[in-house]
């Protein structure tokens, strides 16, 4: 059967019609399980209250086998038809970039929520609550199981650990067939390519000494910055998308200090592993370069280099015939939505890269100010775009 029919088919259910009408009539619920969310702090490594939450909230709606993994991943089952086949998931990440001493009380002003991490990401797990409970209420039974999946580790420095966990090492690592990634507000965004990045954090170490009695001691400060010029003439390709940053320079102690060390957070993307791994290997080089120059008449005052890997997210794109992208379109036309398809750096990087099909989408709704204080959250229009996920989840899940 043709995607556009089994959609159509799908739509007219009877079943999928009270799932429907469940998230037309809940909007203030899912607007106070917002609110509670963003109450509860949830910095990468310190999601455990927020899982907690989440945990009680999967168990209230009737899920199975509901528990939290050795990762501090949230899962719960919904039984398809077929029970010991392959699993769809659909996840939205636990965690915040915000540090708990940073989290205000949030604060709903004519319908928009304003609180940090508002948007990034409760409004996705307060997606994923609402196509719990919508499915729950309409006693939708699936075609083979769904894994509903609160996740940990996808900002900065949580490196997508919670989904590597899932991927690796969990018992349903074998079995999961397609994902869908709740991230963030939007209707009609799509995220089928996955940004590959290297974080590295590199540091230049030395004896240091007085300005003027230890004048001529290779400066570490100094060396680190010929390093980022030569990183400076680095030819880039235009395609595939290759780029890197210097997000944090720091080092020594006063200025009459020759300083003892300097460091910096080098960022390197790319949509092409092989790009990425090759712009890694010229980094390395403009590090060691710079070090050995400086170390050519340092006698026994040589400075020493060490880079670290404090990050490290996979390249991938889902295929053009990948049949998650069939329903994606064919669920679109018929809620006369326009499909945009988009690259980002998201949970689904790790199927994506082990060659899964999987996405990620919007949760609905409209936001601003992203990963800042003023981060704002408003649901207008959320409904259509649970409804195109519920219609996505269900086809994978046929």
């Amino acid at each position: 059967m043709r995607a556009n029919q089994r959609i159509a088919e799908l739509a007219g259910l009877r079943g999928v019609h009270a799932a429907f009408q469940w998230l037309h009539l809940q909007e203030q619920r899912l607007l106070a399980w917002q609110m509670e969310m963003l109450r509860i702090p949830a910095p990468p490594y310190k999601e455990e209250q927020r899982a907690a939450w989440v945990r009680d909230r999967f168990v209230e709606l009737g899920l199975e086998q509901v528990h939290i993994d050795a990762e501090g991943n949230v899962l719960g089952e919904l039984p398809g038809k077929v029970r010991n086949g392959p699993i769809t998931m659909l996840s939205a990440h636990l965690d915040t970039i915000f540090p708990d001493e940073m989290l205000p009380e949030p604060r709903l002003e004519e319908g928009r929520v304003y609180a940090p991490g508002a948007a990034d990401n409760v409004a996705g797990l307060t997606g994923l609550l609402a196509v719990v409970a919508a499915m729950n209420a309409a006693q939708l039974i699936p075609g083979h199981t769904i894994l509903f999946v609160a996740n940990v580790g996808e900002e900065a420095e949580g490196n997508l650990r919670g989904m590597r966990h899932l991927f690796f090492r969990s018992e349903y690592a074998g079995r999961i067939r397609s994902t869908i990634c709740l991230e963030g507000a939007g209707t009609e965004n799509v995220v089928v390519g996955a940004i590959g990045s290297r974080r590295l954090q590199a540091t230049v170490t030395g004896p240091g000494g007085h300005s003027w009695t230890e004048a001529g001691t290779p400066n570490p400060i100094v060396v680190l910055s010929k390093a980022i010029a030569a990183m400076e003439r680095i030819k880039l390709p235009r395609q595939p998308r290759t780029t890197w940053n210097i997000g944090r320079i720091e080092g020594g102690m006063s200025v009459t200090s020759v300083p003892e060390r300097a460091s910096c957070l080098i960022d390197l993307r790319s949509v092409d592993m092989d790009q990425l791994i090759s712009l890694e290997v010229q980094v390395h080089r403009a590090l060691e370069d710079a070090v050995l120059e400086a170390n050519d008449d340092a006698g026994d005052r040589r400075l020493s280099l060490q880079v670290t890997t404090i990050g490290d997210r996979p390249a991938g794109a889902l295929s053009k015939e990948a049949a998650l992208l069939e329903t994606i379109h064919a669920v679109d036309r018929h809620l006369r939505l326009r499909t945009e398809l988009r690259i980002g750096s998201t949970d689904a990087n790790v199927p994506l890269a082990l060659g899964r099909e999987a996405i990620a989408v919007g949760a609905g709704g409209v936001a601003g100010g992203i990963h800042t204080h003023g981060e704002w959250f408003d649901p207008a229009g959320r409904e259509l775009a649970l409804r195109r996920v519920l219609l996505i989840l269900l086809d994978a899940a046929r």
